[in-house]
C-alpha cells in the first residue's frame, strides 16, 4: 500500500510539473539550484503611446511570477528615446497597469534614473577597449554592417586609442557635436553571425528635451545597451520579453558580462522570450492608432473601437475579464493568434451573472394599450437578474402607453415570427399579455402607433385560464422613458478584407460605429455611473461611457452583444 500511495504521490508532482508553463519550470530550477534567492521581474513599457492587449499579457505575466514566488515586481519606464516620449503617456500607462491588478507598490522606476550609470559604464567599456567613436552615418553603419549572409567590414574608426576614445565621448556628453554626427558602438565581432553583435551603436548624439530630465543630456543610450544595465541595477532575475529579442539576447548578456554584473549567461539577471499575444483583425501598432486619433478616425487612444488597454476599459471591458483572457491564451514559445470572439467571450462570462439585466428599447415604436385605464401607472417587480437572485429586484414603471423594438412589430409577418401582429397575443415581459389589434403609419408608411389590447388578469406575465404564447418582448414606459445615446461598435477593420491594404494603409470598415440617439431606457438606467455596466435584455451588455456620460444623461457603449461564436 506504501508503494502505491508513493507512486500516486509521484504522479501527481510529475503532474504538476507539466502543468507548469516554461518559464515558471525556468523560474523553480534557477531557485532550486540556488541562482537567485527571490524572484524580481518588470514590466518596462516605452513612454511613446498607449498600451494595448499584448501588454496586458506581458503586465500579467511579469506580475503573476512575482506574485507567485513571493517576489517583487517592478514598473519601470524605457525612457531612452525623447523624441516621442510624453508624461501624458507615462499617466495613462500607469493608469493602465493599476487598473489590471498589477501592484508595483514602491518600485517604479526610470531608465533615465541610470543615466549617469549608464555613461559610466560606457566609460568602462571604452577603457577596456570594448568601444569607440564612431563618424560614420547612420546610413554607412548600415552598409558596413553586411548582411544575414556576407560578414560585415571593420569600422575605419575601430582604430581609434583609448585616450582618443574618451576624449571625444566626453565631448559628446559636452554638446560639441552635432546630432547624428558621432556615434559609440561597442566593440565585439563584425563577423559575428547575430548582426546584432557587430558593433552595435550603444550612444547617440540627439538634442531632445526629456520629459524626467530636461536639457541635462544630449546625448542618449540605445535601449539594447540601457535595458539590460536597467535589470541588472533593480536586481531584476528574470527578465521577461516577447520572441522578437531573441536574437538581442547575446547583447543583453554581453552587455551584463562585461559590464561585471554577471560572469555567465545562466546568471541574473537572465532574459527569456516568450510568444506575443497576437489578436485577429485588430489595430495594435502605435504608428497607426496615433494616425487614426490625428486624423479624426477615432477620437483618441482610448477610443472603445480600438483594442488599447484604455479603450477596452472605457468601452465595459473589466480587469478580470481581460485576465481570463490573458490565461485561456496561455504562455508558449511559439507565436500563435487568437480570435476576438475569444475575448468577447471572457467578458460575457465575467458579466452575466455580475450585472442587472435592464429594459431598454434601442429603436423605439409606441405601443398604446387601449384598455388601460387613462393615468394609470403601477410599479411592477422585476429580478435583476434571474440566474443570480442575490442582485435582488427593483421596481419598474408600467403604464398605458409604451416603447418596444420597431423590429418587434411587423404588419404581415414571416412564417414562425412570434413577435408582435395584427392579431396576435404576446407577452410583455414581467406585465402583462396584450394582442395588437391595429397600427398607424404615416405618409410614406412607417408604422408610428401600434394600438393594443391587454388582460388585465395576466399581470406577472401569466394568464389564469393556463393559456400560452410564443412571444415574449421587453418595453418601456413612455411617460418615463427619457432620449438616451447608444453606440453600437463592430471591427473597425474590414475583417473580409484584412487589416492593411497592399499600399500598407488600414483597410477601415466604414460602418464601425452607429450612434442612436432616440432610444429609451427604464428610469433606473439614468442614474447610470461611468463605467457602470448593464445587460439589456435581448440586445447585450452595455456600459455608461467614462467622457461623455453627463449626470442624468449617460451615454452607452455596447461592450458586446449577447451571441458568442467562441466555443472553449
Amino acid at each position: 500500500m506504501e508503494n502505491v500511495m508513493e507512486n500516486v504521490m509521484e504522479n501527481a508532482a510529475e503532474t504538476e510539473k507539466v502543468s507548469k508553463n516554461f518559464i515558471e519550470q525556468i523560474i523553480e530550477k534557477d531557485l532550486a539550484e540556488g541562482r537567485c534567492e527571490a524572484v524580481r521581474t518588470r514590466f518596462p513599457p516605452e513612454p511613446n503611446g498607449g498600451l494595448h492587449i499584448g501588454h496586458a499579457k506581458a503586465i500579467l505575466l511579469n506580475y503573476g511570477l512575482a506574485k507567485k514566488y513571493g517576489g517583487q515586481f517592478n514598473l519601470r519606464f524605457d525612457d531612452t528615446n525623447p523624441t516621442k516620449e510624453r508624461t501624458e503617456y507615462v499617466e495613462a500607462i500607469r493608469a493602465d497597469v493599476q487598473w489590471l491588478g498589477a501592484d508595483w507598490g514602491d518600485n517604479l522606476f526610470y531608465a533615465s534614473d541610470y543615466f549617469e550609470q549608464m555613461y559610466e559604464g560606457a566609460v568602462e567599456l571604452i577603457r577596456k577597449g570594448k568601444a569607440y567613436v564612431s563618424d560614420l552615418t547612420a546610413e554607412e553603419i548600415r552598409e558596413y554592417r553586411g548582411t544575414l549572409t556576407e560578414p560585415g567590414k571593420e569600422d575605419p574608426y575601430a582604430s581609434r586609442s583609448v585616450e582618443e576614445n574618451l576624449k571625444l565621448f566626453e565631448e559628446m556628453r559636452d554638446g560639441k557635436y552635432e546630432d547624428g554626427s558621432k556615434v559609440l558602438r561597442a566593440r565585439i565581432d563584425m563577423a559575428a553571425a547575430n548582426i546584432n553583435m557587430r558593433d552595435p551603436v550603444i550612444y547617440r548624439v540627439a538634442r531632445m528635451t526629456h520629459h524626467n530630465t530636461g536639457d541635462k543630456w544630449c546625448i542618449y543610450p540605445m535601449y539594447d545597451y540601457a535595458h539590460p544595465i536597467e535589470d541588472a541595477i533593480e536586481g531584476i532575475t528574470h527578465s521577461i520579453c516577447t520572441l522578437e529579442f531573441e536574437d538581442h539576447r547575446p547583447l543583453y548578456d554581453w552587455v551584463v558580462k562585461e559590464l561585471g554584473y554577471k560572469s555567465s549567461p545562466e546568471g541574473m539577471p537572465k532574459q527569456i522570450e516568450f510568444a506575443k499575444l497576437y489578436l485577429t483583425n485588430v489595430v495594435t501598432g502605435k504608428r497607426y492608432i496615433k494616425r487614426l486619433v490625428e486624423d479624426g478616425t477615432v477620437d483618441g487612444w482610448d477610443d472603445p473601437r480600438l483594442v488599447s488597454i484604455g479603450a477596452l476599459r472605457r468601452r465595459g471591458y473589466t480587469p478580470e475579464s481581460i485576465r481570463n483572457f490573458v490565461e485561456l491564451a496561455g504562455v508558449s514559445k511559439s507565436n500563435s493568434t487568437c480570435e476576438m470572439p475569444m475575448l468577447e467571450y471572457c467578458i460575457r462570462e465575467d458579466l452575466k451573472l455580475k450585472r442587472p439585466r435592464m429594459m431598454a428599447v434601442l429603436d423605439p415604436v409606441k405601443v398604446v394599450i387601449d384598455n388601460y385605464p387613462l393615468g394609470q401607472t403601477e410599479e411592477l417587480s422585476v429580478d435583476n437578474n434571474l440566474e443570480n437572485r442575490e442582485l435582488g429586484s427593483r421596481t419598474v414603471p408600467f403604464g398605458r402607453e409604451l416603447y418596444i423594438e420597431r423590429e418587434d412589430f411587423m404588419e404581415e409577418p414571416p412564417r414562425k415570427y412570434f413577435r408582435m401582429f395584427p392579431g396576435n397575443e404576446v407577452r410583455l415581459m414581467n406585465a402583462y399579455f396584450v394582442k395588437c389589434v391595429g397600427c398607424e403609419k404615416d405618409e410614406v408608411g412607417n408604422v408610428t402607433l401600434i394600438h393594443c389590447t391587454y388582460d388585465p388578469d395576466s399581470r406577472g406575465g401569466n394568464s389564469p385560464d393556463g393559456r400560452k404564447v410564443k412571444g415574449t418582448i421587453h418595453w418601456v414606459s413612455a411617460e418615463h422613458a427619457k432620449p438616451v445615446t447608444v453606440r453600437l461598435y463592430e471591427n473597425l477593420v474590414n475583417e473580409e478584407a484584412g487589416v492593411y491594404n497592399e499600399d500598407g494603409s488600414l483597410n477601415l470598415n466604414p460602418n464601425s460605429l452607429t450612434v442612436l440617439t432616440k432610444s429609451v431606457v427604464e428610469p433606473a438606467l439614468l442614474e447610470a455611473k461611468p463605467y457602470e455596466s448593464f445587460q439589456f435584455v435581448r440586445q447585450g451588455f452595455f456600459c455608461a461611457d467614462v467622457k461623455d456620460s453627463r449626470p442624468g444623461a449617460p451615454v452607452f457603449n455596447r461592450i458586446v452583444s449577447l451571441k458568442s461564436s467562441f466555443k472553449l
